[in-house]
This record gives C-alpha cells, structure tokens and sequence, in this order.
C-alpha cells in the first residue's frame, strides 16, 4: 500500500486555516455566537436603554437564549435606540412578544427578558419587538426615597418653625413666669399637705367628739322618726294658722298699723319741735322746773293736810282744842 506523503508546506496551510476557524469559533462563541446552531435576530426600539451593552443577556422565563449583539441610534435619533438581539434557542416568541430591559442583579447589572405574548402569529428572524423598561433597583429606591426625603425636608422646616416659636414663646419673662409659677404650685401642694395633717390631727384628737356628736344626730333622727306623727300635725297647724292669716284682713291691720306709726312719727316730730304742751315740757326747762316746784309743794300740802286735817276742817262742839298741830316737815325747795 501507498503512503500519501503530505508535503510540510500543505501541513502548514491545513494547520493554518483550522488555528483560523477555531479562533473565529471562539470568539464568536464568547460573544454569545454559536456558529453550530442557526441564530435569529430581532430589533427593538427603546427610548432609553438604561445602561444595557453590548453581550448582555437575553433571557426567556429566567433562562438565557440569546445576547445583545448591537446598540446604536436609529437613523441617527438620539431619543431612538436600536437594540439587536441574537436568539440562539428555538423557542417560538409570538409576535406581540415584549422585550423589557430589567436589572438582573443588586449592582444594576441589565438585561432583556422577553415575555411571550399570546398571538399565533409568531415573529421570524429581522422582526420588531414591542419594547419596555423596567426601572432599575436604584431608580426603584430613588422613588420611595424621594418622597421620604421631601417630607424630611418639610418636617425640618416644621420643626424650625417650632423650635423659633418656642424661643419665642418662652423668652426670659415667660420662663421667669413659669418658674415662679412652678414655686406657687410646690408653696400650694406643700400648705395642702399640711392642712391635710392638720386635718388628721384634728380628727384624730376630736374622734371620740366627733362619735358622740354622731351618735347625737342618729338620737335625734330617731327621735324626729319616732316623732313624725306630732311633727306632721304641728306642720298641718302651721299650714292652717298659715291660711288663717293668709284669709285674715292682714293687708288692712297692717296698713291701720302703718298710719298709727306715722300718726306717732307726727307727734314725736311735733314733740321734738316743741309744738303743745308735751313739746313745751320735754324742751322748756323752766316750765319743767317750775312743774317739778308746783309737784313738790303739792306733795307738802297734801302731807300738811294728813297730819293737820283740823287746820282745813272744823268740827267742834265744845269749843276750840288748845292741842298745838304738828308741822309737816322743812320744805326743802329752794
């Protein structure tokens, strides 16, 4: 048998283009390429694309079936973002099928999942794909944030608020208020507590009084029981003497009683004026002396006639008694 010699410079050329194919294998297949298997493409258009690049996942249902093979703008938009997509998988992706860009880790990592639609028409290589973003975790947290952070802010400005009307409210008067304020309430619990130990005291020396005086009032409240048939009789005479006064012509005694008073309010003016002969002896002093005189000698007359009844009256048949008459007593008015 024949050996087939291969010369060393066709062994260089086949080295040569197998190096070539298998560099161009693996680069493409760390790109996300798989030269073995047919590859389909789809575009999707975004408005942002929010960090995704180039050979970031493409992901069905959490698993992978493709990459991203390509951005840039669409005819040269700025605010059109072209995104191709290599689908390795051939998983059928119905045409109303939505590739949403989404962070696929904590550090903000992006990707594209695809969420199949439900149209029976599917899409084919070079088709377009309704586009959405999802917001990254840090967009996420910058959203509840926000909110939070204005209202911290309102809330300082709040509380600044509050603390310059407290510095305002309790200036040096106001606190000098409340601090003598503060002493006038600890000066009134300490005199109520005094007064309330005074008050134990009290009763505690005053307890065997304070039995007897309730013992005393239950006596008499047994007693106003035991007496309540003769109490409501002097009620019912009193509500009858009462009605007879009420019946009575007391509005007419009254008035009599009025016009006497008045009648002696008259007179006693009258007297105090020195008008008639009352008047005249309660304001004259001679006539009162002169009456007082009058009074006196009276009396000495009639003493003088009690003991010499002869001297006025004469009754004598013998003859005139010689018997000297007895002389009433020195006549002290002067």
């Amino acid at each position: 048998m024949k050996t087939i010699q291969l010369s060393r410079e066709l062994k260089i050329g086949l080295i040569t283009i197998v190096t070539i194919v298998a560099f161009i294998w693996g680069y493409n297949y760390l790109k996300g390429k798989d030269l073995l298997h047919q590859q389909r493409t789809f575009y999707v258009v975004y408005n942002n694309v929010s960090g995704l690049m180039k050979a970031n996942s493409v992901t069905i249902s959490g698993l992978n079936v493709g990459q991203v093979n390509d951005i840039y703008f669409k005819d040269g938009n700025p605010n059109k973002v072209v995104v191709e997509l290599i689908i390795s998988n051939n998983i059928g992706i119905p045409a109303n099928s939505i590739a949403r860009i989404y962070s696929s880790d904590l550090l903000g990592s992006r990707s594209v999942n695809i969420i199949l639609g439900d149209s029976p028409i599917m899409a084919v290589s070079g088709d377009t794909l309704k586009s959405e973003t999802q917001k990254s975790i840090q967009e996420e947290v910058n959203q509840m944030v926000q909110p939070i952070i204005r209202k911290a802010g309102s809330l300082m400005s709040s509380m600044d608020t509050v603390i310059i009307a407290v510095g305002d409210v309790f200036n040096y008067e106001t606190r000098e208020n409340l601090i003598r304020s503060i002493e006038g309430l600890r000066n009134t619990i300490s005199n109520l507590e005094s007064s309330t130990e005074t008050i134990d005291t009290l009763f505690t020396s005053q307890k065997s009084r304070l039995s007897r005086i309730i013992a005393n009032v239950e006596s008499i409240t047994f007693n106003l029981r035991q007496n309540n048939e003769d109490l409501s009789r002097i009620i019912s005479n009193a509500s009858l003497i009462s009605d007879t006064i009420a019946k009575s012509n007391l509005s007419n005694t009254l008035r009599n009683l009025n016009q006497s008073v008045e009648h002696f309010s008259t007179v006693t003016k009258k007297i105090q004026d020195g008008k008639g002969s009352l008047g005249m002896l309660v304001n004259d002093d001679k006539l009162y002396n002169e009456l007082e005189t009058s009074s006196k000698q009276l009396n000495r007359l009639l003493e003088d006639i009690r003991l010499n009844p002869k001297r006025y009256i004469h009754f004598s048949v013998f003859g005139r008694s010689s018997k000297k008459l007895a002389t009433p007593a020195e006549d002290t008015i002067k």
